[in-house]
């Protein structure tokens, strides 16, 4: 895709937004279903069926998806995508690259070990290697815009109101 057809493309879908901000406003869902026995959830995906358990750090086995895995993996697919729109709309010549996250946890928290000791990421580390001629200019518009416009960043860095409650089937 050209910078000319992702304009075409995204032009009206603006244009609507614009026009009627509340049709911009979408709900995004995921399910899934608590494992009977041992310590999973198998969570439609839509193109496949995870199974999400333990990671082995926390007493798991290793064979069933880390939730946390899948939320790095989530921030590399949004930001890899948003980083490929972005280049794409600046004429910018990617040949290729890679998108990088990595997360620092402390399993104290998790596990209860440790009251001090956070339950989630301390910190995460988002790296593009990028195989291009573009210039430092055009670089650092390309990361401050893939920066502004992935959801998944936006989300981790400036977290939304969120709650959990238990309903009973």
């Amino acid at each position: 895709m050209d910078a000319e057809t992702l304009k075409a493309v995204q032009a009206p879908l603006k244009q609507r937004y614009r026009d009627a901000p509340d049709s911009a406003v979408i709900t995004l869902k995921a399910e899934g279903t608590v494992g009977a026995e041992g310590v999973s959830c198998k969570v439609d995906t839509g193109r496949a069926l995870v199974e999400a358990g333990l990671h082995p750090a926390a007493g798991g086995d290793g064979i069933a998806a880390c939730s946390g895995d899948m939320l790095l993996e989530a921030l590399v697919a949004c930001a890899g995508v948003t980083l490929r729109a972005v280049a794409t709309a600046l004429n910018i010549d990617l040949r290729g690259g890679t998108v990088r996250a990595e997360g620092d946890l402390d399993m104290r928290g998790t596990l209860g070990v440790s009251k001090e000791a956070p339950v989630g990421f301390r910190s995460i580390r988002l790296t593009f290697d990028l195989d291009t001629d573009a210039g430092d200019e055009q670089l650092a518009s390309l990361l401050k815009l893939t920066e502004r416009y992935c959801v998944i960043y936006q989300t981790l860095r400036n977290p939304p109101a969120a709650e959990a409650r238990i309903v009973r089937s």
